[in-house]
């Protein structure tokens, strides 16, 4: 998949709907502040970079390993947001550079997802928030056993445990978990679904998210 069609995907209805849910979760858990700076770990092609730049008002910088969607992201800069090349087990940045920083779903691509998570966490001033997949999910049995199918291919899947697990021994606290996105095929009743069972703070959704504060 190229990084135009890895993109396009969001602006069809099923993406436009999964990205917007996603977003707003991780909104909501960050708490951004208007001119606070944030770091989109495995950025890809900028899509919750973007958002966030664009919506809440921070300075946000971009990371990722792959310069064909760096590429891609270049092109499409507005206002609030750069780009960088690195990988999350070394953040190219100084400790406490950023005040929040998130991971959508890149650390389910990197193995060594323990050193990544201390490198956020070491340019990190007030909190993270990580967006995982979740194996307690429709999606995982759709698209994520036997090794994963399609671009779930090699992705690990977290349960909630593994996910308030991985903060063990790292200098953070209040470690919360929310899910979302418990419809993944989209679809009129998905929105209905997806607030019933978020007020419910249900761990079932394809999205699980993981939030710490700062030490």
């Amino acid at each position: 998949m190229t990084p135009a069609e890895y993109d396009a995907w969001y602006r069809k209805p099923r993406g436009a709907w999964i990205g917007e849910t996603e977003f707003r979760l991780l909104a909501d858990a960050l708490g951004l502040l208007p001119g606070e700076t944030l770091l989109d770990v495995g950025c890809g092609t900028g899509y919750f970079t973007r958002l966030f730049a664009a919506r809440a008002g921070a300075r946000v910088v971009g990371l990722d390993p792959d310069l064909a969607s760096l590429r891609f992201a270049h092109e499409r800069v507005e206002a609030n947001e750069t780009y960088a090349t690195g990988l999350a087990e070394r953040l190219p940045f100084r400790d406490r550079s950023f005040d929040r920083t998130i991971a959508v779903t890149s650390l389910c691509f990197i193995r060594a997802e323990r050193e990544a998570l201390s490198e956020i966490v070491r340019v990190t001033r007030k909190r993270v928030a990580l967006g995982l997949l979740n194996r307690h999910s429709l999606l995982y049995l759709q698209k994520g056993r036997h090794g994963g199918s399609g671009a779930y291919r090699g992705a690990h899947w977290h349960t909630p445990r593994e996910a308030r697990a991985l903060f063990d021994g790292i200098p953070v606290q209040d470690v919360g978990l929310r899910s979302g996105v418990f419809v993944p095929t989209g679809g009129c009743v998905a929105p209905w679904v997806e607030a019933l069972l978020q007020d419910r703070s249900l761990l079932l959704g394809a999205f699980l998210l993981a939030v710490a504060d700062i030490i």
